[in-house]
C-alpha cells in the first residue's frame, strides 16, 4: 500500500533554471573553501583596533590635560616665588591660571617667606569625560599636578649706621628714632630664619668708636687705651675692605667742645658701650636694649660712619669676625661671615641715617698726641702744678701751682716737698689811724704738702682736663694761653673734605652690591642731597620727619624682603 507523504515536509531546494550549471558549482565550491573561516576573526580585531585606538583619545586628551595643567603651575610657581615679584604670591598663582582658563583646577596655594626667601607650593587637578574607556567602566580620568618653587638668599648682612650728633637730641629726634630702629629690628628677624640675619649697629658723631675688642683686630698706634677710633686718611675711602696690615693712626683721646676736667664732656672718640659699634648680632633683645642706650652729643662724621658700616660687610673683615667669634663676641653662627660679595645667595644692606650734614672732624696736633707734658698731677690733693719749661717766667722758681692753690710760682710740683704758709692777724681789726695802717701780725709756718705730683704725658693729661680748661685753667699764667693750647692745638678736617669721602664710600659700596638706604631725618638740603647721593637709587632715599621715621624704617625693612643680590 502507498504511504501517504507527511504535509509538514520541506520541498527539496529547486534552482530556477536560469542559475545554471555554472552558479551551482560556485556555491558548492564557497562551501567546501575555509578561507571564509577568517572573517569572523578579522572583524573582532578590527573592534578591538577600534577600541584600542579609542582608548588612545582618551590617554591623549588625559595627557594634555596633565601636560597644560602642570606647565602652568610651573610657570606659575616659578614667578610666585621670585623675589622681585611685587604682587603676593598666591595671586600670581592663581592670575596665570586665571588667564589659561583653567582656574577652576586650582586646588591650593601654599607661601612661606620671610628675608631674603620665598617658598611656593601649589597643586591643581582637573577631572576628564572618557568617550571609550568607559566602556571598560571607566568613566572619567583625573589630572593632578603639584609643584614647588624656591627664590632663597641664605643670609642677610645688615649695618645700620645711626647719627647720634648733638642736634639728634632736638625736637625729640633720638626719642623718635629709638622705637623706629627696634621695629625694624623686630621685622627683620621675625621673617628671617634664625641665624640667616646679622644686624651690626654703628652709632657716628664726630668719630664712631669701634670698642676695644674690634679695634684690637687692627692694626693701630698705641699712644693711649681711653678710647678706640681711627683717623682714616682719604685713600682709605676709595676701598670697601679695611687692611688688618696697615698701620692706622688712633684717634687721640681729647675734648676740644667743653670746659671739663676729671671726667671729659665730651672726647672726640666716644667712651661707653652704647657710643661702641655693636658688631653682627642677631639676638632682637641684645639689639633693642643696645638702641635704648643711645646718646646724642658731638659733631656729624657721616663719612666715618659709613667706612665702618662698609667695613662690617666687607668679605676682608672676615678672618676679624672668626676671631670675634672665637672670643666669644660675636655669635658663633655667624664665623665665616661677611661671606664674599660673589656669594650671590647673602644680601648686603647699609641702612643710613643722619639728621643734619658732615661737620668739622676734630684731630689733635702730632705734637701733643704722646710724650711728657709740663702738666703734673697729685692724685690725693688732686691738684695740678706746671712747669715752667717754655720759658714764659722769668723767675728763678719753675713750678706754677694754679688756683685753687696759691696760684704762685715755686720751686717744685705741689706735693713733692714743703712750702711756707703765712697768717696775718690784726688786733682790733684791719684799719687806718693817725695817719698811720694796722699791718697786723704776719705768723708763717713750714707746710708739709700731701700725696705727689706725677708728671703727665699727653694721653694722661688729655684723658683728665678739655683742651679749653687745660688753656684756661692751668695756662692762665701765660698770656698767649688761648693760642697755643686751644688754638693751635688740633686741626679739623671740613665738611667739603668729608662729603667726597663719603661720595666715595658710598660708591664703593654700590660697585660691590650692597644695597644703601638712606634716611634723611629733618636733615638740611645739603645733608639730603648727599644722602640722595649715596642711596642706591632715589626709591632708595627716604625724606622723614617727626614720626615719618617710623614709616620709613618700615618701609625699608618691607623692601629688604623683596630684594635678591643681583651682582
Amino acid at each position: 500500500m502507498k504511504q501517504k507523504q507527511s504535509k509538514n515536509r520541506r520541498a527539496p531546494l529547486r534552482l530556477p533554471q536560469r542559475f545554471g550549471h555554472r552558479a551551482l558549482a560556485r556555491l558548492r565550491h564557497f562551501g567546501r573553501d575555509d578561507e571564509g573561516a577568517m572573517v569572523a576573526f578579522s572583524l573582532f580585531l578590527f573592534l578591538m583596533m577600534v577600541l584600542a585606538g579609542g582608548v588612545g583619545i582618551d590617554l591623549m586628551r588625559y595627557e594634555r590635560d596633565r601636560t597644560k595643567l602642570q606647565n602652568t603651575l610651573d610657570r606659575a610657581v616659578l614667578a610666585a616665588a621670585d623675589l622681585d615679584q611685587t604682587l603676593p604670591a598666591k595671586a600670581v598663582v592663581e592670575d596665570y591660571f586665571d588667564k589659561a582658563g583653567i582656574g577652576q583646577y586650582l586646588t591650593d596655594v601654599t607661601v612661606d617667606e620671610g628675608v631674603g626667601f620665598r617658598s611656593v607650593s601649589a597643586t591643581a587637578e582637573s577631572t576628564l569625560k572618557t568617550f571609550f574607556l568607559k566602556l571598560s567602566g571607566i568613566s572619567t580620568l583625573s589630572a593632578a599636578a603639584a609643584g614647588t618653587a624656591e627664590e632663597r638668599i641664605d643670609g642677610v648682612e645688615i649695618s645700620l649706621v645711626l647719627d647720634v650728633s648733638g642736634s639728634m637730641s632736638s625736637n625729640s629726634r633720638l626719642a623718635r628714632l629709638k622705637p623706629a630702629a627696634r621695629d625694624f629690628v623686630d621685622t627683620v628677624m621675625a621673617a628671617s630664619e634664625d641665624g640667616k640675619v646679622s644686624v651690626s649697629v654703628v652709632p657716628y658723631a664726630t668719630q664712631v668708636s669701634a670698642g676695644k675688642a674690634l679695634l684690637s683686630k687692627f692694626n693701630v698706634t698705641q699712644e693711649h687705651d681711653y678710647s678706640y677710633c681711627i683717623n682714616f686718611n682719604g685713600d682709605d675711602f676709595s676701598s670697601a675692605s679695611m687692611s688688618r696690615v696697615a698701620l692706622f693712626e688712633r684717634t687721640a683721646h681729647f675734648d676740644p667742645f667743653t670746659y671739663s676736667e676729671g671726667e671729659l664732656g665730651m672726647p672726640v672718640c666716644p667712651v661707653g658701650a652704647n657710643k661702641e659699634i655693636l658688631p653682627l648680632s642677631r639676638s632682637a633683645n641684645t639689639l633693642h636694649g643696645f638702641i635704648n642706650g643711645l646718646e646724642a652729643g658731638g659733631n656729624t662724621s657721616i663719612d666715618i660712619g659709613m667706612k665702618w658700616g662698609l667695613t662690617l660687610l666687607d668679605p676682608g673683615t672676615q678672618s676679624v669676625v672668626t676671631e670675634l667669634t672665637s672670643e666669644g663676641e660675636i655669635d658663633a653662627a655667624f664665623s665665616g661671615r661677611p661671606v664674599n660679595y660673589t656669594d650671590g645667595t647673602t644680601l648686603k644692606v647699609i641702612v643710613l641715617m643722619t639728621d643734619g650734614q658732615n661737620t668739622d672732624q676734630y684731630m689733635l696736633n702730632p705734637s701733643l698726641r704722646d710724650g711728657d707734658s709740663d702738666v703734673y698731677y697729685n692724685e690725693e690733693a688732686q691738684r695740678y702744678s706746671v712747669a715752667n719749661n717754655s720759658g714764659t717766667h722769668d723767675n728763678s722758681t719753675t713750678y706754677f701751682w694754679p688756683s685753687p692753690l696759691d696760684g704762685q710760682w715755686h720751686d717744685h710740683p705741689y706735693g713733692n716737698g714743703t712750702h711756707e704758709e703765712c697768717t696775718t692777724s690784726y688786733s682790733g681789726g684791719y684799719y687806718y689811724y693817725g695817719g698811720g695802717k694796722n699791718k697786723g701780725t704776719t705768723t708763717c709756718s713750714t707746710v708739709d704738702e700731701p700725696g705727689a705730683s706725677v708728671r703727665l704725658e699727653f694721653p694722661q693729661l688729655w684723658n683728665r682736663i678739655s683742651l679749653a680748661s687745660n688753656a684756661n685753667d692751668n695756662y692762665y699764667f701765660n698770656n698767649n694761653a688761648w693760642a697755643e693750647w686751644y688754638n693751635a692745638a688740633f686741626t679739623k678736617k671740613e665738611s667739603a673734605a668729608k662729603n667726597q669721602q663719603t661720595k666715595h664710600i658710598c660708591n664703593q659700596a654700590k660697585d660691590n652690591g650692597v644695597i644703601i638706604f638712606a634716611i634723611g631725618f629733618e636733615a638740611p638740603n645739603n645733608g639730603r642731597k648727599l644722602l640722595k647721593d649715596c642711596a642706591s637709587s632715589d626709591s632708595h632715599y627716604f625724606d622723614a620727619s617727626g614720626l615719618e621715621i617710623n614709616d620709613a624704617f618700615e618701609s625699608i625693612a618691607a623692601s629688604i624682603r623683596k630684594l635678591r643680590l643681583t651682582q
